[in-house]
């Protein structure tokens, strides 16, 4: 999976953004048949499912799957038979990045077919306070690590950014990184409601550059290398300047005055509805 990092932000971000706006919403009642899911390998070990929803990572092992995240509840068929294409083992752990429904709307079903589902201890209050449905039986506050046929995985809270119960996710074995929707391809969305923080994101970005890692699968988009990360811990805080200045005319209508050309970046719908709340934390 050749990309070079300098393409990543401009390469197919129209088609990214689309796949971003409005996903961690309450899907409508009947909803339109899920699109096919795209499975990749990533690594011999590992593999991403690309489409409809936040990317889903999953490692095969001797004593179970796996799994990080696992999109809206219409597309746990397809994920269970995307698995089912690769292993006969069953999905033993699934891994949330953060609450939002297109991350975790899967967990019900999951939970149904006895896996174990670990969250971030606020993603599991954000969940709560949303209704939602599938909440996890397991919460860790700073690290939680898992282990299956002689495989490690670690999911570590390094701070506020998109929520403040986002998780990256480590996979040492395989030098890969899933960094949940703190790195999308295209404008972030920074969710004020659930915690997050313009303020902190690109601070808790840098953290993540600790773990030793050549590939990043983002929340959204084409499946990235480290120094597509290392250039969005610089956007986000050229974001936030842009949104400071936008601000200053008044919260209200910022996003409309909100341009992120110069960066490579077109705003969405999705970054436009976090404009007010960026605003309110930026005049704190």
């Amino acid at each position: 999976m050749n990309m070079r990092p300098s393409n990543v932000f401009l390469v197919r971000l129209a088609v990214a953004s689309l796949g971003v706006a409005g996903l961690w919403m309450a899907w409508p009642q009947n909803p339109p048949a899920p699109a096919a899911l795209n499975l990749q390998k990533v690594t011999e070990n590992l593999y991403v499912l690309i489409g409809d929803g936040g990317n889903v990572a999953f490692m095969p092992t001797s004593e179970g799957v796996i799994l990080v995240d696992d999109k809206f509840d219409r597309d746990a068929p397809q994920i269970l038979a995307k698995v089912k294409s690769v292993t006969d083992q069953p999905i033993r752990y699934v891994l949330n990045t953060h609450q939002h429904g297109d991350h975790t709307g899967g967990n019900e079903a999951l939970l149904a077919a006895h896996a174990e589902i670990v969250i971030h201890k606020n993603a599991r209050a954000n969940m709560v306070t949303g209704k939602q449905s599938g909440l996890p039986h397991i919460t860790f506050s700073e690290e939680a690590q898992v282990f299956a046929g002689g495989k490690e995985v670690i999911a570590r809270h390094l701070g506020r950014g998109h929520t403040n119960g986002d998780a990256v996710i480590y996979f040492p074995s395989e030098r890969v990184l899933h960094s949940g929707d703190l790195l999308v391809a295209g404008a972030p969305f920074c969710d004020t409601s659930a915690g997050g923080s313009i303020k902190e994101w690109d601070q808790t970005l840098q953290k993540a550059l600790q773990y030793d890692f050549d590939t990043v699968i983002p929340g959204h988009g084409p499946v990235m290398k480290r120094a597509d990360l290392e250039k969005y811990v610089h956007t986000v805080a050229a974001i936030r300047e842009h949104v400071r200045t936008a601000c200053a005319g008044g919260a209200s209508d910022a996003a409309k005055r909100v341009d992120l050309k110069d960066l490579g970046l077109t705003t969405s719908d999705m970054f436009n509805r976090g404009v007010p709340g960026m605003c309110q934390e930026l005049a704190q």
